[in-house]
């Protein structure tokens, strides 16, 4: 496709000569008598160079240069003059012209100007196309390296977290095999010393051994807080088999939670923000364990809330999971314990064991769920846990819907 050429000038013998020359040497050529003229036909003409006269009465060379090259970057610029002095070839050059040709012309000359100018011009624009090619690229790359920095990140802390699971699966398995020794070892003179303290207690007469008395309800109340201790280590270590799923409902388990509770949250004047789902929704699971994940919960959280505060949980479904959030505005967690919390053993409560939470763990991942905390010191607690749906059609736990 030959290249375009408008002339700009206002002498009719000029664009004549123009036309003719340039029209032999297979350019396309479009002429104009005026600098207003011109402006008007580069839109129209998009032409690849344009020569224009220097002095033009009205609007002059200069002032459609300056308006030519604010607007059409790839439109090149080859000036007329008739004058020769240093000073207008400074003046056109800075003001962004490729070339200027002093009039009269020969043919020569101007076909090896043009032809030089129309040379640079390609260059030109083909390295103004590599480097927005290559800064497009560039920033596409970028994108892709800020996109790979996320997915490392993700799956970096997708392995932390997995890592911490199976460090703490075997601490339970651990735990397991130290309760399983444990309740055998010391069930066994916990017995014995409940039944001395039982004999104890039933030969003691109430007006005159009223200290002994006390101190053999003493050692039988100590006893039993014992077993309890040791009950809640076999619970938080205890793996049930899949055989002995059911399908549970979600909210009637949280429903049977708050019951036990009820009275705590009034006295400590909690505000209960409930968002259940109205439907039921079913998971495999155990009753029982179901409704002790949310009794932990809801114990720890009234536990960081003594003066009032929110209790918030919500169920939902997304997908085929069961979303499920208790949240409170309690003192938080700080950010150095939230890799601890689910640790059997691991406890800020002054009377506390360290089993709820990894009861908590255990039953979740029983149901092959998933649970995660965010919290900030000063901003509460927030436990988010998803669950399969269940696909158990029967039988079905007691109690559920």
């Amino acid at each position: 496709m030959p290249e375009k050429i408008l002339v700009i000038d206002d002498e009719r013998a000029v664009l004549e000569l123009c036309q003719i020359i340039l029209g032999s040497k297979g350019y396309e050529v479009r002429i104009a008598r005026s600098g207003r003229e011109g402006l008007k036909l580069i839109e129209e003409f998009r032409p690849a160079l344009i020569l224009l006269d220097y002095m033009m009465p009205g609007m002059d060379g200069m002032e459609v240069l300056r308006e030519v090259k604010a607007i059409y970057e790839d439109v090149y610029v080859v000036m007329f003059t008739g004058k020769g002095s240093e000073s207008v070839a400074v003046e056109v050059m800075k003001a962004g012209a490729s070339d200027y040709i002093l009039k009269p012309f020969n043919n020569k000359d101007l076909f090896d100007r043009i032809e030089n100018v129309l040379h640079i011009r390609h260059i030109e624009i083909v390295n103004r196309r590599l480097k927005q090619e290559r800064e497009e690229l560039q920033h596409e790359i970028q994108l892709w390296n800020r996109e790979l920095e996320f997915r490392v990140r993700e799956k970096t802390r997708e392995l932390e977290q997995a890592n911490r699971e199976v460090i703490q699966a075997e601490k339970l398995v651990t735990v397991g095999h130290l309760a399983a020794g444990m309740a055998h070892e010391i069930r066994n003179p916990l017995n014995s010393i409940a039944l001395t303290a039982q004999l104890l207690q039933s030969e003691c007469d109430e007006e005159t051994d009223e200290t002994a008395l006390r101190y053999a309800q003493s050692i039988l109340s100590e006893v039993e807080r014992i077993d309890t201790i040791l009950r809640k280590l076999l619970s938080a270590s205890k793996q049930k088999s899949r055989e002995e799923s059911r399908r549970v409902c979600l909210r009637s388990c949280i429903e049977s939670a708050l019951d036990l509770f009820r009275e705590q949250i009034k006295h400590q004047k909690i505000t209960l923000d409930l968002n259940l789902r109205p439907a039921p929704v079913y998971i495999a699971a155990r009753q029982e364990e179901v409704e002790q994940i949310f009794t932990n919960l809801i114990g720890n959280a009234l536990y960081e809330m003594p003066d009032s505060g929110t209790l918030s949980i919500d169920l939902d479904i997304e997908s085929d999971k069961a979303m499920v959030h208790v949240g409170d505005t309690g003192s938080g967690i700080p950010e150095d314990n939230l890799v601890k919390i689910f640790d059997p053993f691991y406890t800020t409560k002054s009377n506390g064991t360290g089993f709820g939470l990894s009861v908590v763990l255990r039953v979740v991942k029983s149901c092959n769920g998933n649970i995660r905390v965010e919290s900030e010191p000063g901003k509460g607690a927030d436990f988010h846990m998803e669950f399969p749906l269940s696909q158990v059609s029967a039988p079905v736990d007691m109690g559920v819907e």
